[in-house]
Formats: structure tokens, sequence, C-alpha cells
């Protein structure tokens, strides 16, 4: 569904872009995650055939992004982090203005407006002045903008960014919804706890170029190392379970009740360790992964390149 090829492209003396190449196949959600600067956006609007490349290619949906760039924009729905809308038009009005220029008929026009609107709960806002809304208002419309035409193709930047907390679970679960078969998703987002719920593959970018990318799994395994888990049992039931678990894995720390131990095939190494805490008379009450974020995985990446 889009197709990069050593894309490029440079502002000047700035290099904003530095040969990206990826493909983000239909039916996926990438998060595009990186410091300011990164050139997240610059990447965002040659994909939606705003900017041209100073070299590489890129295609979406099928269609080139330079000699083709009509067809592009006709298959993307775009959500820009400052949307520019025309403040002194209506919800409605704004909205059947765009509606007008995908090509969608009046009824169609209208039945969408009307059902993104109800889902963003903004129907009573549709009649008031875009100038009238809140940000996060603003931002609702915007979105509503983007999904309009049903487009194949869904670039975002920041979608959650200025919503209050209803607001952005609302468009996050949007967003999962949106993810069919049919249709890639691209999100540029500061916001890692969000890339982390939402994204399939996650591409960290600096300086213009992805010098990580995989599932959330996989950065986190190759980044910091394989999982970390914790088995609990009584701490009367304790005395020795570190040498039992040692038997099968890496202890990586014990203590009265827990041991934390890491296992490259947790899935084969686990019903072993429990099979062996059990027949030695130790009880286990819990057994579960220590939580990694994501963050650690991107302040490791961008420390790296400082």
């Amino acid at each position: 569904m889009l197709e990069l090829e050593h894309l490029t492209k440079r502002f000047d003396a700035i290099l904003a872009v530095d040969q990206i190449s990826l493909t983000v196949p239909a039916g996926e959600i990438l998060a595009l995650v990186g410091p300011n600067g990164a050139g997240k956006t610059t990447t965002v609007r040659m994909l939606s055939a705003i900017l041209k490349p100073t070299a590489g290619k890129a295609r979406v949906a099928g269609y080139d992004t330079v000699t083709q760039a009509s067809d592009v924009r006709c298959n993307v729905g775009l959500l820009t982090e400052s949307p520019g809308l025309y403040m002194r038009m209506s919800g409605r009005e704004y909205l059947d203005f765009f509606g007008e220029i995908r090509g969608l008929s009046v009824s169609k026009r209208g039945e969408r407006i009307h059902d993104l609107a109800d889902w963003f709960h903004m129907s009573e806002s549709l009649d008031r002045r875009l100038g009238e809304y809140s940000r996060g208002m603003k931002q609702k419309i915007a979105l509503v903008r983007a999904l309009l035409h049903e487009p194949p193709v869904l670039l975002l930047d920041e979608p959650t960014s200025t919503l209050d907390p209803m607001g952005a679970r609302l468009v996050r679960d949007t967003i999962l919804q949106l993810r069919d078969g049919q249709r890639a998703i691209v999100i540029c987002t500061h916001n890692l706890p969000e890339a982390e719920e939402l994204a399939d593959r996650i591409a960290i970018i600096r300086r213009g170029r992805i010098v990580e990318l995989g599932t959330p799994a996989e950065l986190k395994t190759r980044l910091l190392g394989f999982p970390l888990l914790e088995v609990r049992f009584a701490p009367s039931a304790a005395n020795g379970a570190a040498a039992v678990v040692s038997q099968f894995a890496s202890v990586e720390g014990a203590s009265t009740g827990w041991v934390h131990y890491r296992a490259e095939q947790p899935e084969q190494v686990n019903p072993l360790i429990l099979r062996a805490l059990l027949e030695a008379d130790m009880p286990v009450i819990s057994l579960q992964e220590v939580p990694r974020s994501l963050e650690s995985v991107y302040l490791r990446v961008v420390a790296e390149g400082m």
C-alpha cells in the first residue's frame, strides 16, 4: 500500500529525510516516532504529495507521489499537526466543501458528515463557525475531514495531541477500528504508550534515517534483551527457589518471595520452571513478565545518536 525507496528530502543545507526505504502493507498500522526535527512530518508530506522528494521515490495506493500526485491525494486521508481550518466556515460547510473536492455526491457527503459527526460527538457543533471551536474540536473536525472520503491510506500527524483523555481514547479506538485488510495507516506521534498500543510496527527516526524498525516486542528484545520474568511464591516456601530457576534460565535477582530471570523462549522454559518448583514443594503464587516500556527503547536509541 505504501512503498518508499531511498526517499530523500533536502532543504538547502539541511538533510531532513535521508534515504528512507520502507513498505507498509494494507492492514498495518505503522508509528513513526523520533525527536523534533527527525524528519517524521517531512516524510508524511512527501507521502501525501505535498512535497516532492529530492531523491528516491514513493508509491501510495499504487500511485507515484510525483508523477501521479492528484491520484495520491485522492487516496490519502491526511491529518496534519496544524490542520489549517477555514475559520469563517461552519463545521458543516467546511466538511461539505472538502467532500465535494473529493468527488462525493451531495447525498453521500451528507451521509458521511452525519455519521462521522455523530461518532465523534460533534453533531451539535456542526453549524457553529470553526473559529469558535476549541483546540480539541478543531482536531476532531480535521480528523473527520481526513476520513470523509474513506481513503485506503491514512497519514495522521499527532492525532491526539490536543485532545482531552476522553477524546484521545475515542480517536485511538477509531484508529484501531479503521485497521483492516484494505487500509494502511501511518501515525506520527511523541506519545510512546499510544504508539505501543496502536502500532503493529514502530519506526524510530533519528536525523532523517530509520534507525530501528520492528514490532514493540521485537524492539524490546533487540535493545533491552530477552523478557524479564518474575515468579513469586509464599516466603515460607522460597528457600532455594533461585537455585531451582537457575537450572533453566538466567537469574537476574532474588529476594524473599520472588525471583527474576530472563529466558530466550519463555513459552518453553516457564512450564519447566513451574514443574520443578512444585516438585521442590515451592507452590507458585504468580508468574508474569516484568513490564518494559517502549520509552526505555526509545531513550536508548536516541541517546546512542547524541
